[in-house]
């Protein structure tokens, strides 16, 4: 019964991983990634991702807080928080974030606020699905861990 239970779970895995490749949410990067987790750092992706998203959030304020200013007009401050968000997308295999942030620079070096907003807007919706999607793959993944240790148990 757990074998059929771990064959479910890898095939949920694929299923979502073809999905966000498929619809160019990902891109090779996120395998190269996936490559250097082993028995030694079983958890480097999630923990990488994490890390990803924790300063992602920190620019999206960063953001947000630049547009909502009513003086406003430090794009070259802005397009120093996309270069660093586009890179740590990059450096995950984020790509459709990383393709909005290069839309957003160019809303910002033509000092456009209304196509940064818009921008802004998606990189948001963007990036709340890829959290939302990578935190369901990190489960599914997670389950397939607790079920090869209960199929099979360390030995002493």
């Amino acid at each position: 019964m757990l074998g059929l239970a771990a064959d479910r779970l890898r095939a949920d895995t694929n299923r979502l991983l073809a999905f966000l490749f498929h619809q160019g949410i990902l891109d090779e990067q996120f395998l190269q990634l996936q490559q250097l987790e082993d028995e030694t750092s079983p958890n480097f992706v999630s923990e990488v991702v994490n890390i990803y998203f924790h300063e992602s959030e920190k620019l999206l304020r960063n953001l947000r807080s630049l547009l909502m200013d009513k003086e406003f007009s430090d794009y070259n401050k802005m397009g120093i928080h996309l270069n660093q968000f586009m890179g740590s997308s990059s450096s995950i295999g984020a790509k459709r974030i990383r393709n909005v942030c290069v839309a957003f620079r160019a809303a910002s070096e033509q000092n456009n606020r209304a196509g940064c907003l818009r921008a802004l807007e998606l990189l948001e919706h963007e990036y709340c699905f890829l959290k939302n999607k990578l935190h369901e793959l990190f489960q599914i993944q997670q389950q397939r861990a607790l079920a090869a240790a209960v199929r099979y148990p360390m030995q002493n």
